[in-house]
């Protein structure tokens, strides 16, 4: 069930199931109540800083180890959402693993626009890792563990990357980047299930934005932009590449 798009169901008329509903996910039912907590906690803080990341120089992974590819629709997505949120964009080598990590801890919104990385690593046994800029001794990685140990207070966090929802399927839910960052404190989430094209993924992102400004409700703001991406994306692969997660989550 964690891994079905809800989204993109149809009935029998053809009609997705996202034109009539808003959907929101929950990782595991045990988390639901730290959301909750979260969220009042981090409206008492009242932080103002958002943090924008859109494609860092990026790490190298595998043996023998490979750079990933550089997603220049990620960093124009970057740029475009800064400008929205009042804020820098980082971008290239600025985007290091040690100063995002740093920024996180202190900001309200966090939207990165990265690769996303599942089974290719894992630490203490944990999937999931997200694409930064190396400096130092450090690989670029910030694994699932390393967000854990991060003291978050944003009221959402975007991971605009490929298959950042997915992860480690338990009894007790999915064990992957979704569950890391509600663990560390944050409330909402937007992350993706599938694969997802650069291109669309800027403009579903974009069309998030703009709609959260005129509405609050995350979840409603995602459907939306959803919506008004299926006008130029109507098949599944588009649409279907968002997963909301309690509150909401996503990239396309």
């Amino acid at each position: 069930m964690f891994l079905l798009l809800f989204v993109a169901l149809q009935d029998e008329t053809g009609q997705y199931l996202i034109e009539k509903h808003t959907i929101l996910t929950a990782p595991a039912i045990q988390l639901l109540q730290l959301t909750r907590q979260s969220r009042q906690k981090n409206r008492q803080l009242s932080l103002s800083n958002n943090l924008v990341v859109g494609n860092p120089i990026m790490p190298k992974i595998g043996n023998p180890p490979q750079q990933l590819p550089p997603l220049p629709g990620s960093e124009q997505e970057a740029i475009t959402i800064a400008k929205l949120l009042n804020t820098q964009a980082i971008t290239g080598s600025q985007a290091t693993k040690a100063s995002i990590a740093q920024l996180m801890v202190k900001a309200r919104m966090i939207h990165l626009a990265t690769h996303g990385l599942l089974n290719e690593v894992k630490t203490r046994g944990l999937p999931g890792a997200i694409a930064l800029d190396p400096s130092g001794n450090d690989d670029g990685l910030l694994t699932y563990s390393e967000i854990l140990d991060l003291k978050l207070n944003a009221e959402l966090v975007v991971l605009s990357a490929c298959n950042t929802g997915r992860g480690t399927l338990t009894g007790d839910g999915v064990l992957g980047l979704s569950r890391a960052l509600i663990s560390a404190g944050v409330s909402s989430i937007i992350v993706s299930l599938w694969l997802v094209p650069d291109v669309a993924t800027a403009e579903l992102m974009v069309e998030f934005y703009r709609q959260l400004q005129q509405n609050p409700n995350k979840g409603q703001a995602l459907r939306q932009a959803m919506l008004m991406t299926m006008k130029m994306h109507p098949e599944p692969p588009v649409l279907g590449g968002v997963y909301a997660d309690w509150g909401s989550r996503i990239r396309q």
